[in-house]
């Protein structure tokens, strides 16, 4: 048996256990985009009820612990893998309502609460997933003859069920198998698990960095609130290298860009060197940049310099969110004479400034790498002055959290599935003041279904996915979600993406870069589509500003 003490410091330890596993938790994810999915946002999550539990006193009920840490987490649950993992704990809460203490059937019993929760949250289960290790874990511990049975012994079972689970999950889902993983989720929930069975176990809280991690850098991005590690290798350091081809072709040697590879994985980390047959494009990071591009001198001349202290751009990142945090929104009184509002999650100044342009009343900071939590969004929701108050995620990965903001608001709130920008832009367009809640709620979700989406971003890491052998640092060609192509060179990508999108019916299309491409760059990009575009179809060009995705293309 278990008292609120023990409780509240097993589910601290697994916060620090899954956020000391964050980032190998991450590199499962078998999709190669750059983000930071799901050991990111469990650990993230977990974080918020870290920060309501180090405030309890040791009188605290399990009971009382249990709808503490509930409430935390949904309110900071980011990415589904967050709100799944929020539902889970909301299940303790419910099995151990009015409870002084727990024990080994009480913590069987909230965990199948919590699991059938998370089913019904989500719309199709797939099995293979976290959903899975979670629900197996739970109904194998339910056929146990808990009478005389430790909370140890119970959570050692558990967890022995979690694992086998996990270790299966490759053969639930074929996508798993071919990239040669197990379930990134499911691999968190275990994460979680192993946490809580130290303090049941006796061995005291997990603390932050106990764990092996296998560590690459840190994504300035992501908003820890205990992160205590350091950035191994400061400089971001990118670099074109034009090729020396008469030197090449009178000399009979050719420069092997392996070489060059070889050196900068000594020097330090994130190495990205791709070539053709006029160019190496490089990337490291590392603490001396100097080094990088005197190794470099010999394979031609460079261009393109550009060298980021990555430590100061940390750093800004911390004062940035302190100050949001010194200025959150407040909840206002509903004003008559606004009827509706809209809310949006979107990152980059320009796309931001679009949103606010079409009507919205409060932006959401977020997006790809940066999914906002619950309560930032039922944050937003709060401060905006209608009764009936329209959210769109723009992002697959943020619907969830929505609809748990939804359900906490005092607002009517309708959430409008938008996975992409566009098609949230779209949404936005098709809204009509004269039409009623519903009516609108439907054309603005048919009008974001008839949004075609491209997206250009680089290839995090080597993978065999969809049927595409992808190699860390190409372009890679995102159609409607799913990977299209690969590419190394930005322009040819972006004109075969779009060529692709459009349909006989489509007459406009729209190209955000973002803040990785410059003005020049963009206008070339322009320039080679329009030119393989009918003559009547509309071609607008507009600076987002965006992070990770270097183009979105919007074709209507």
């Amino acid at each position: 048996m278990i008292n609120g003490n023990i409780l509240r410091d097993a589910i601290i330890s697994a916060s620090n256990n899954i956020q000391n596993q964050r980032q190998r938790v991450d590199a499962l994810n078998v999709f190669p985009v750059p983000d930071g999915d799901t050991g990111t946002n469990m650990g993230m999550t977990m974080s918020a009820a870290k920060q309501e539990l180090q405030n309890m006193p040791d009188s605290a009920t399990v009971s009382e612990v249990a709808q503490t840490a509930s409430s935390a987490l949904l309110r900071g649950a980011r990415g589904n893998s967050g709100v799944i993992t929020s539902l889970l704990f909301r299940g303790f809460a419910k099995g151990l309502k009015g409870k002084e203490s727990a024990t080994a059937k009480d913590l069987a019993v909230a965990l199948d609460i919590g699991v059938k929760a998370a089913y019904k949250a989500v719309m199709k289960p797939t099995e293979g997933t976290m959903l899975t290790v979670a629900r197996i874990a739970a109904e194998e511990a339910l056929k146990l003859d808990a009478t005389e049975m430790t909370v140890t012994q119970m959570w050692d079972a558990i967890i022995e069920f979690a694992q086998d689970t996990l270790n299966k999950t490759p053969e639930m889902l074929p996508v798993l198998k071919k990239a040669g993983v197990v379930d990134a989720g499911g691999d968190g929930v275990l994460c979680i698990f192993r946490g809580m069975k130290s303090v049941f176990d006796g061995k005291g809280i997990m603390p932050i960095g106990d764990a092996p991690v296998e560590v690459d850098t840190i994504h300035i991005d992501e908003e820890f609130d205990d992160y205590d590690g350091e950035i191994l290798f400061g400089y971001c350091t990118e670099f074109i290298v034009i090729k020396d081809l008469e030197l090449e072709k009178a000399t009979g040697i050719e420069k092997d860009p392996l070489e060059l590879r070889a050196y900068l994985e000594n020097i330090g980390d994130s190495v990205v060197v791709v070539d053709d047959e006029e160019i190496i494009k490089c990337h490291i990071h590392t603490n001396d940049p100097g080094l990088a591009l005197q190794a470099a001198i010999p394979f031609g001349l460079l261009s393109k310099l550009k060298i980021d202290n990555m430590r100061l751009e940390y750093a800004e990142k911390l004062k940035e969110r302190e100050a949001k945090r010194a200025k959150p929104l407040s909840k206002v009184e509903i004003d008559p004479d606004a009827p509706v509002g809209f809310v949006t999650v979107a990152a980059g100044a320009g796309i931001e400034q679009l949103f606010v342009d079409l009507g919205a009343t409060h932006v959401v900071s977020g997006g790809q790498t940066m999914n906002p939590s619950t309560e930032d969004i039922l944050s937003a929701i709060e401060a905006t002055p209608s009764q009936t108050v329209y959210v769109l995620p723009n992002n697959k990965n943020i619907i969830m959290a929505s609809e748990q903001a939804a359900k906490m608001s005092s607002r009517t709130v309708k959430v409008v599935p938008t996975s992409t920008i566009p098609q949230g832009l779209g949404a936005m367009l098709a809204f009509d003041p004269d039409q009623s809640v519903d009516d609108n709620t439907i054309a603005m979700a048919k009008a974001a279904s008839n949004v075609g989406t491209g997206q250009i971003t680089y290839a995090a890491r080597d993978s065999d996915f969809d049927g595409h052998k992808i190699k860390e640092g190409e372009l890679l060609a995102l159609q409607n979600g799913k990977v299209a192509f690969t590419e190394t060179d930005l322009v040819k990508c972006a004109v075969k993406l779009t060529k692709a999108l459009i349909k006989k019916d489509s007459s406009f299309v729209t190209l955000i870069y973002g803040s990785d491409i410059t003005e020049e760059k963009a206008m070339i990009v322009e320039t080679a589509i329009r030119e393989k575009l009918p003559k009547d179809m509309d071609l607008a060009l507009i600076n987002g500003g965006q992070p990770v995705y270097y183009l979105m293309i919007s074709v209507e």
